[in-house]
């Protein structure tokens, strides 16, 4: 990338923040610099409604939305979700959590949404607080300018037009895409966890009763694990969280067909699905697990996925793009507003942008271990434990919950069971060890 840029050129448009992907956490920074009367545009390369996964909130997210005025749009388009099922294969019953078991009582309850709806909500919010919302429009090029004097970026409408824009301030959300990690080569293959997803809708899958309705349900099986996230509008998205050695062993066969084959793996969830019909097209997703070696940089910040992604089996995605918004707001705030304060403001935002992918990679990275599948089918509240994962599970992690003494112990009782059953914890490892190697083509292990 280049690091220089003529100071003298002439600009289609400026503004103090340009952000980069109009996703939960693009649109929520957007509209809350917006908001504080800067004048920002928010770049999205696609045009909404568009599809996307990660359809489960956590109740977490209910108060962020209460503080963008959007909780009774969020609520007319949402399946409530009070609690989360687990089904292991190596036990003979099921465990359903209740968010209102956590410590923290206020957050009893969140949402299932289809994505579509949900981020164009929060698209055209930011576009009512007076962000310049733009769709359609693909950025291309960021150029910073020496001296901390913002940057100049290239982008390109759908219509073929380059718009060239100067910005005090850049926010990348680009999920994914991790705009700024590619091009700094900052983005990192996360060594201690790897993955790939299949993934489509259902009509007609069998679904729990009553308020347990719209939980999710989580199956573990030899390959990974399933996702069940029942929608409003009577479809369910289901998928498949599996190693990348599993996927490898699709060969010729048609993703319909593999995921098919999948699903009958897991006899509970096939079960669930036995009068269901696929409602859409299957898709595929790997490389799942990444982190960038970096959150901030001069005149710019990395929110949400365009930072890290590790696993969804938490259903943390949205809950941690959104809440790296608010925080990152408030940083850009503070450099525009005092540029004296902004190596202080941006090393409290890195702090707080490792802390919940943190929180939750201890439990991702030991989901598939039998000793915490057993704590997790068998919860007990010792000391206020299950309390305190429950917190976590709601996504807890950011507030003065003081869930941090009962979560060592959870930790400790962790590691003890690990020791008593040294054996099983042993192999385990090994077989993780395995199960989380890079495949080439071939489904050869690529260190």
């Amino acid at each position: 990338m280049d690091t220089q840029a003529t100071t003298s050129a002439a600009y289609d448009s400026e503004c103090d923040a340009l952000v980069i992907g109009g996703g939960p956490a693009g649109s929520t920074a957007a509209a809350l610099l917006a908001e504080r009367g800067y004048r920002v545009t928010l770049l999205e390369k696609a045009r909404h409604p568009r599809f996307h996964i990660g359809e489960s909130l956590l109740p977490a997210n209910l108060p962020l939305l209460e503080k963008l005025g959007l909780a009774d749009e969020v609520k007319a388009i949402g399946m409530e979700k009070w609690g989360a099922e687990f089904v292991s294969p190596w036990h003979d019953h099921k465990q359903s959590f209740q968010f209102a078991d956590a410590m923290d009582k206020s957050m009893p309850m969140a949402y299932q949404v289809r994505r579509s709806e949900f981020d164009e909500i929060l698209f055209r919010n930011a576009a009512r607080k007076n962000a310049r919302a733009v769709e359609g429009c693909q950025v291309q090029k960021v150029d910073f300018l020496p001296a901390h004097a913002g940057a100049v970026v290239r982008a390109r409408h759908e219509d073929g037009s380059i718009e060239t824009v100067r910005s005090r301030f850049v926010l990348d959300a680009s999920g994914r895409d991790t705009f700024l990690g590619n091009r700094f080569k900052a983005k990192q293959r996360n060594k201690r966890h790897n993955s790939a997803a299949i993934y489509a809708h259902f009509s007609g899958a069998e679904r729990n009763a009553g308020k347990d309705e719209g939980n999710i349900s989580i199956f573990w099986f030899d390959h990974g694990w399933f996702w069940f996230i029942p929608l409003a509008d009577g479809m369910t998205s289901v998928g498949a969280v599996i190693w990348p050695y599993y996927l490898k062993t699709r060969h010729n066969k048609s993703l319909e067909q593999f995921f098919k084959e999948t699903i009958a793996l897991c006899s509970p969830l096939d079960q669930r699905l036995q009068h269901a019909k696929l409602a859409s097209k299957v898709e595929a997703t790997g490389n799942f697990s990444y982190v960038c070696d970096r959150t901030y940089g001069d005149n710019y910040i990395l929110l949400g996925d365009a930072y890290t992604f590790i696993d969804p089996v938490f259903s943390s995605g949205v809950m941690l793009a959104m809440q790296s918004a608010f925080v990152g707001a408030d940083a850009v705030d503070t450099c525009l507003r005092h540029p004296d304060k902004a190596a202080a403001a941006l090393r409290k935002f890195d702090v707080t942008m490792r802390k919940g992918p943190k929180a939750f990679s201890w439990f991702i990275y030991r989901v598939t271990n039998p000793t915490m599948r057993d704590m997790f089918m068998g919860p007990r509240n010792i000391f206020r434990v299950k309390e305190a994962l429950l917190s976590v599970l709601a996504g807890d992690v950011f507030g003065k919950t003081p869930i941090r003494r009962p979560l060592l112990l959870f930790k400790g009782l962790y590691y003890i069971g690990s020791l008593l059953k040294f054996r099983r914890t042993l192999q385990a490892w090994r077989i993780r060890k395995h199960n989380i190697q890079s495949v080439d083509e071939t489904g050869t292990a690529v260190n």
